[in-house]
């Protein structure tokens, strides 16, 4: 039989990680009338959720007992590792019927992983990694990259439409952990790209807004020049994705890369400068503070 689409009042969301993305995300299907139990490492992070309505579990495992969807948006595989399979993972407390969602950008071998317990035990796994950021979670603006069986994905598919604009289907399990590892290696060149122009319009003595104003709309243009420039020019750092977070994800296309026999010179060396960046104690600072191991390399101070 297959699966229902998830209604409003009627399909029992769970939540796991409400952080800078996962809190926007779930009080967007929250908003449209789902009702959700939520749990995060740190509970005062789940309290603007809580505030509005959402129920508090002290495990994952308690958080799958109250849903019949449960999305997961947490740090490293390790921690999908855990909240998924471990003794108080989200599938230990999962009926059948129980749709799983990871929503961290993890391995494609873990998603395949969770997909193969879960399916043992009568429960359904999606992997859904997203791209937007901050910003885009919290616009319910983000690009959401989904793998798994297809009647699974449309049965999520209304609670995707609460937190999305472009939601797309890849393929079978870990599908949407390849296609988000690309989404990654796209960014990285271009994350150096974006950080040099700038830098060298400084040292060249100009106007940085004026200089955005001429190569923002043309082909130099680009979403992360859009929402990261003005942020560089700010002089704010912090994060809608962490250094830390990007570093992880560029080790798993690496490694998928080495898998594959692909060589891939240009990520490779964006992994190198952030790894300098973590260095030098920014791991907790968004991906554009790339301009910082920039200036340092380049003997700048401002």
């Amino acid at each position: 039989m297959a699966l229902a689409k998830a209604e409003p009042g009627k399909t029992r969301i769970g939540w796991i990680g409400t952080g800078v993305m996962g809190r926007w995300m779930c009080q967007h299907a929250m908003t449209k009338s789902f009702k959700a139990t939520v749990s995060n490492r740190s509970k005062d992070k789940a309290q603007p959720l809580l505030e509005q309505g959402a129920a508090w579990a002290e495990t994952p495992k308690q958080v799958a007992q109250n849903a019949d969807i449960v999305f997961a948006i947490v740090g490293f595989p390790k921690d999908v590792r855990e909240v998924f399979l471990g003794p108080q993972g989200a599938l230990a407390g999962s009926k059948p019927g129980t749709v799983l969602v990871d929503m961290t950008t993890s391995e494609p071998a873990l998603a395949r992983e969770i997909y193969d317990a879960a399916k043992a035990r009568g429960v359904y796994s999606v992997d859904a990694p997203v791209s937007g950021g901050d910003v885009g979670a919290k616009n319910a603006a983000l690009s959401i990259m989904i793998g798994g069986d297809a009647d699974a994905v449309e049965s999520v598919r209304p609670l995707f439409e609460c937190m999305g604009k472009t939601i797309i289907h890849q393929g079978g399990a870990g599908a949407g952990q390849h296609t988000k590892m690309v989404n990654q290696i796209l960014i990285a060149s271009n994350m150096i790209a974006l950080c040099e122009g700038l830098l060298y319009a400084f040292k060249a003595g100009l106007d940085l807004e004026t200089v955005f104003k001429s190569v923002s709309v043309g082909a130099a243009g680009s979403k992360a020049l859009e929402v990261l420039g003005p942020r560089i020019m700010a002089r704010n750092f912090e994060p809608g994705f962490y250094v830390e977070h990007f570093i992880k994800d560029m080790g798993i296309a690496l490694d998928e890369s080495k898998r594959m026999g692909l060589c891939m010179p240009g990520l490779a060396l964006a992994n190198q400068l952030y790894l300098a960046l973590a260095a030098q104690g920014y791991g907790r600072k968004g991906t554009h503070a790339l301009m910082l191991a920039l200036e340092h390399i380049a003997n700048i101070k401002r």
